[in-house]
């Protein structure tokens, strides 16, 4: 085992042999540190004048030694031993402060990260002896948020401090408020913060656009950071997270290691430490890089935006259909994040004999995901085969098809379940629907049509999942007509109904005929109302309410009457509610029949 940790450059001989005889020191247990081993511990710094530590565990063993720089002090890798949630790591820093310095915030950093038992600073005097002793310690959490509590300085020579007590009772508080968090926190769920990060316009040269890739949120767009944070904490509960705070940070440039600054990671850590954190939510979405240089800072689960929509339709994904279009998003995503997570990955596989160089684990691993990656993409090319056949017959039968689209939980699927009385699943989540549904509704006149309700959009939906659900998004190119259904009771409308416009362009359904529908409006106050912008031709209903969807249905059947002369059906209503119809006519309004 290596005894010395640190910086060793320049050392002579005698220096290193010097450092290695502090190993064979002993701590009592009732002992921060002995006066033998801090006074050792002063005489050391004096000779390489640099700063030294010690890495003490409860048994008084000193199982690391470390040689700093003159003013700081940087700690090897401890691994996870005994480090858990309510329990401390067992392990307590001793080292020097050659200028007799107070505790530093890299000391008290390291405390908390690291879940030190404690960290304790030997202040030198001029002559090089051991002054006072300078000790801190976390705290469990309580109502003022403190992480951690120095104590009063005292002689090394006469300390009155038990460090056995004072270690029992640290973490005898810990597991009883692990216990008590535990009670109230929602069953099941991760513990999460969300950190979000805005830069300038032109400030970074990653690839943009909803469908092409991902964009950096920036101040100088009309995107709303509050808008995007109460967006991402939607998502987190609907992927099943507990959002505990959210920390956001605007930034000239993106740092290319961290994607935020150290020392806003550090802020992180604590505030993580603080919370009792597991995962960290990033927006916008991280680079391999960055999701590893991260991960190993922290010690924490480090997820983006994009992973978290992925994963939010893998637990929607039902239909064979959906898995499939779903595990070749994931791996499409994962093919560049498969990296070397240890040695054993790294070895060679060679064939008979072991001649020639062979592959390695992980360009094992990237060749196996490729092959599964080309496998699913024949599979949803068949499906996009099978559904074209399904498109043939609704032609040969000439129904028209009028396709739901909008933002993601804008009531979609409530507004077919209200026109075709279906009972397709409603819930209030983002992404609930993944799966085309298609019902056949009947007019009046006997006009018979097919009403199919679609994925919903999302801003920067990750270019991966656009094209993993290319078969799906067909079911549009065959619409004759398109609802596009807006959240009227959400205050980002303007910036869902953008998004929405954009990736209809990207999809090259920009003149596609379209009614725009204003649902919820059961939730809007007065205030709201004028709110909503009246320089667009829409319809203004709540799915809810079976009363209030005539306009709609009178929409449709002019607007497919007109086909394809496509020109414009419907105007604002005059009235905030509309109308109810006359029971008879609400009655006979839509007629549901048989599924497509």
């Amino acid at each position: 085992m290596e005894q010395l940790h640190g910086n060793l450059n320049g050392l002579k001989p005698s220096q290193r042999h010097m450092l290695e005889r502090i190993q064979r020191r002993r701590v009592a247990t009732h002992e921060v540190v002995s006066e033998e081993l801090a006074t050792f511990l002063c005489q050391c710094s004096s000779e390489v004048k640099r700063q030294v530590g010690v890495m003490i565990d409860r048994a008084g063993l000193i199982t690391h030694v470390i040689v700093g720089e003159p003013g700081r002090l940087v700690l090897p890798d401890l691994g996870r031993q005994r480090a858990g949630r309510g329990r401390l790591r067992g392990l307590r820093l001793v080292h020097t402060h050659l200028r007799a310095e107070p505790l530093t915030r890299d000391d008290l950093i390291d405390l908390a990260k690291l879940r030190l038992d404690l960290v304790a600073a030997v202040a030198m005097t001029p002559s090089g002896q051991p002054g006072q002793l300078l000790v801190a310690h976390l705290l469990p959490p309580n109502p003022q948020e403190l992480l951690w509590r120095e104590l009063l300085p005292e002689p090394v020579h006469h300390q009155t401090l038990r460090f056995d007590e004072l270690v029992h009772a640290l973490e005898d508080e810990y597991q009883k408020s692990a216990a008590a968090t535990a009670t109230v926190a929602v069953e099941g769920a991760d513990r999460a913060l969300v950190v979000q990060v805005i830069v300038p316009p032109r400030a970074h040269s990653r690839k943009g656009g909803s469908v092409a890739g991902p964009e950096l949120p920036s101040l100088g767009s009309s995107w709303d950071p509050e808008a995007r944070g109460a967006e991402l904490r939607e998502l987190c509960r609907t992927a099943g997270l507990q959002v505990l705070d959210v920390i956001t940070q605007r930034r000239p440039e993106v740092d290319p290691r961290f994607l935020i600054g150290k020392g806003k990671l550090d802020e992180i850590v604590l505030r993580a430490l603080q919370h009792d954190a597991t995962v960290l939510v990033f927006d916008p979405e991280l680079t391999p890089a960055q999701a590893r240089a991260i991960s190993d800072a922290t010690e924490l689960k480090v997820i983006d935006r994009t992973m978290l929509i992925l994963d939010i339709f893998a637990q929607h994904a039902h239909s064979r259909d959906g898995k499939l279009q779903v595990e070749l998003a994931q791996l499409k995503y994962l093919l560049p994040r498969l990296i070397e997570k240890n040695t054993m990955m790294s070895r060679l596989t060679g064939g008979i004999g072991g001649r020639g160089p062979g592959e390695t684990k992980l360009e094992i691993n990237r060749r196996r995901a490729r092959d599964r990656i080309a496998m699913l993409s024949n599979a949803i090319d068949q499906l996009s085969s099978q559904r074209a056949e399904r498109r043939k017959q609704r032609q040969r039968r000439n129904l028209p098809v009028v396709a739901i689209v909008g933002y993601t939980n804008a009531g979609k699927s409530t507004l077919l379940n209200t026109l075709t009385r279906s009972e397709v699943l409603v819930a209030n989540q983002l992404f609930a629907t993944l799966d085309p549904t298609s019902r056949r509704m009947r007019f009046p006149d006997e006009r018979e049509l097919i009403l199919t309700d679609t994925v919903g959009f999302i801003r920067d939906l990750p270019a991966d999942l656009v094209s993993a659900f290319r078969a799906t998004l067909e079911e549009l190119d065959e619409a004759d007509l398109l609802l596009h259904v807006i959240d009227a009771s959400d205050p980002a409308l303007e910036s869902h109904l953008a998004s929405v416009e954009r990736i209809l362009r990207e999809l090259h359904l920009e003149n596609r005929p379209r009614i725009l529908v204003y649902n919820k409006t059961d939730r809007l106050t007065a205030d709201d109302w004028q709110r909503l912008p009246t320089d667009r031709d829409a319809i203004a209903l709540s799915a809810v309410q079976p009363e209030t969807v005539r306009p709609l249905l009178l929409a449709i059947d002019q607007a497919l009457g007109t086909l394809p002369a496509r020109q414009h059906w419907i105007g604002w209503t005059d009235a905030p509610v509309p109308h109810p119809p006359e029971p008879d006519e609400a009655a006979a309004a839509a007629e549901p029949t048989d599924k497509a």
